[in-house]
């Protein structure tokens, strides 16, 4: 069995034993746990992505519960060895949880915590960030400059998109999405046009007072529309950022049929989960439209890209970045930290998770609460 190069032990002599698969921003997840009676273990193992071997030897003879990555393939496999383990509590140090076997920590009584509410912001931001990239082509320009090719101004050098009063075109127009338009809209002056299978009303609400302000000042007002088809947002929006939750309706949301009916100048983003776009049927898409342009922060094959996608100059790739603000990953350790440790301790879960604020403040302390346990009804808590 693999074993990991090294560990590090905060308060060797606690009751409970916690395993953390990674180190992870900021102190106070520590000082939680560490205040609580727990020994915490840290594995400093330079691998990126654990396996599952290796995640079997962390969690060893005894573990009380587990802080996980979402790269990490947590079923069967790893759920009953930390139930043999006598452990109760695994939280994903993410939002998402695709990794996550559910069904399989149910079957062996494990709580399966994860991190939302204080992702929002920052990953909207993020998406924000893409789309000036890609439209401005700021990243071609930066390499341009590096290489020392620069020798004067020219007319036609880098022309890209101008963003003020195109239409931002979102998919999935909950938190995130939601929030990246309130940036789009108010930042540069775009109209909306929205497909969900929920009405955003807030959203609505926002961007028509927004629309009223302008108005009043003497300048064009906004616009928003709900969309009856995702194909009608494709058609009609100069940007499109993509943020859906990843199940069977939207594996390949983006293919070629969707991307031939997008405009030739288009910008696509996604900073939401790297298979809702059919990677390879992007790169024909990009080879064959230079001025098409798309922002991406996953990718299907993560950490992987499909051939041929790292050539395209029209693509802005970085690496899963969204959430990599210090506020936020240093919350979302402290959040998962908080899920085991309020398992072990046998506390409630908290009434809403996209509301967590109570947990982050560092000069309080946190409820007595676990603040997201995904399968909470299933377990009968």
């Amino acid at each position: 069995m693999a074993k990991p190069i090294s560990m590090e032990v905060w308060n060797p002599s606690g009751k409970y034993r916690v395993v953390s698969t990674k180190s992870m921003p900021g102190t106070r997840w520590i000082r939680l746990l560490t205040d609580n009676d727990c020994r915490l273990e840290i594995c400093t193992d330079p691998k990126t992505i654990l396996s599952v071997d290796d995640i079997l030897a962390l969690i060893g003879d005894r573990c009380d519960g587990v802080i996980g990555q979402l790269t990490e393939d947590w079923g069967e496999v790893l759920f009953s060895a930390l139930k043999r383990a006598g452990g109760t509590a695994f939280s994903n140090m993410a939002v998402g949880y695709n990794n996550v076997d559910v069904e399989a920590a149910n079957s062996n009584g494990i709580a399966v915590g994860n991190t939302p509410g204080v992702l929002t912001e920052t990953t909207a931001e993020l998406a924000a960030s893409l789309t000036l990239s890609a439209a401005r082509r700021i990243v071609e320009a930066d390499q341009f400059m590096r290489a020392g090719l620069y020798d004067g101004w020219l007319p036609h050098l880098f022309v890209g998109n101008l963003l003020k009063g195109q239409t931002v075109g979102v998919i999935g127009a909950g938190r995130i999405g939601s929030a990246y338009a309130r940036m789009m809209i108010e930042g540069f002056k775009m109209n909306l046009i929205y497909y969900d299978l929920y009405q955003a009303t807030r959203l609505e609400k926002f961007v028509t007072a927004y629309g009223e302000f302008l108005k009043a000042n003497g300048e064009q007002p906004v616009t928003w529309k709900r969309a009856a088809t995702m194909e009608d947002v494709l058609r009609e929006a100069d940007v499109i950022s993509l943020h859906p939750v990843l199940d069977k309706t939207t594996y390949h949301l983006i293919n070629p049929e969707r991307l031939a009916i997008m405009k030739k100048e288009a910008v696509l983003v996604n900073a939401s989960r790297g298979p809702v776009i059919d990677e390879v049927a992007l790169v024909e898409h990009l080879k064959a439209n230079p001025m098409f342009r798309v922002g991406l922060d996953v990718f299907e094959d993560e950490p992987y890209m499909k051939p041929g996608l790292a050539d395209m100059k029209n693509a802005v790739v970085v690496p899963h970045i969204a959430s990599a603000s210090k506020w936020t990953r240093e919350g979302m350790a402290t959040l998962a930290a908080l899920n085991v440790l309020g398992k072990i301790k046998g506390y409630p879960v908290w009434g809403n998770p996209n509301q967590v604020e109570p947990f982050l403040n560092e000069n309080t302390a946190p409820p007595p609460a676990c603040p997201s346990i995904v399968n909470a009804k299933q377990l009968g808590w």
